[in-house]
């Protein structure tokens, strides 16, 4: 459809797609999934995202895929919630060849930034902003100025003599079956930490939980203005959508 494009979100867990109107800053119809393939390599991820875009209109010009790893160029640097067999390879262009259209590969959590300082919870914000996805790990986007400073992977920032997504993520409070209350202690840990470091004058908190940000919000501490993500589950399929017509 004229004017609609193509964005797909590779989670850990889930790989979403969506037809995005840019000019109202929305999906343009209905928010598709799979399961993430296992084990998660490039031939069965893209196999996904070939089927995915099969059950869609068609759209024009180039595909948007956000995905969880440090990206440049379109080749993947880091495979922490995906099949190591990413390391090296040419994601946008291997995408380019199952889709048979230009393919633009970014990093998921900077998609999702994009889509959130654009249209939703960062839009007019000029200082410095964090976007924080919380799901199968914990994505990061830094913004400064209304710019951003692109694969900071801040997820992984050492807490407690670990990864800290591996101590805060959302998937760790499914596994341990965390309470609000006991999760949200470890999330204030967590943006303490990031606070201390780059001073931000807003966190966006995302992700699927950032749905029920109201039952948490009265527990969270930071010096910071906390914001919820508009979002939600979707923004890193609008920002890839975003991405791949500007960049």
């Amino acid at each position: 459809m004229a004017g609609e494009v193509l964005g797909i979100d590779v989670g850990g867990s889930s790989v979403k797609a969506g037809l995005v109107d840019l000019k109202g800053g929305r999906l343009a119809g209905e928010l598709i999934a799979a399961p993430t393939p296992r084990p998660s390599t490039p031939v069965a991820v893209t196999n996904v995202l070939a089927a995915l875009a099969g059950r869609l209109p068609a759209s024009a010009g180039r595909v948007g895929v956000a995905f969880p790893s440090v990206i440049k160029e379109g080749t993947a640097y880091t495979a922490a919630n995906i099949d190591a067999a990413w390391v090296g390879t040419d994601g946008a262009s291997l995408a380019s060849q199952a889709l048979g259209r230009p393919v633009l590969f970014l990093n998921d959590a900077d998609a999702a930034g994009l889509a959130e300082m654009r249209w939703g919870a960062g839009r007019g914000c000029r200082g410095t902003v964090v976007m924080l996805t919380f799901g199968t790990g914990i994505g990061t986007a830094l913004f400064a100025g209304g710019k951003l400073f692109p694969n900071t992977e801040l997820g992984h920032l050492e807490l407690r003599g670990m990864d800290a997504e591996k101590w805060t993520s959302a998937r760790v409070r499914t596994a341990e079956n965390l309470d609000f209350p006991a999760w949200i202690e470890r999330v204030n840990e967590y943006l303490a930490e990031m606070h201390r470091l780059f001073w931000p004058d807003v966190f966006i908190l995302g992700g699927a939980v950032s749905e029920r940000f109201a039952e948490f919000a009265p527990l969270l501490r930071s010096p910071a203005e906390l914001r919820p993500a508009q979002f939600a589950g979707q923004a890193g399929v609008v920002g890839a959508a975003l991405a791949a017509t500007e960049s």
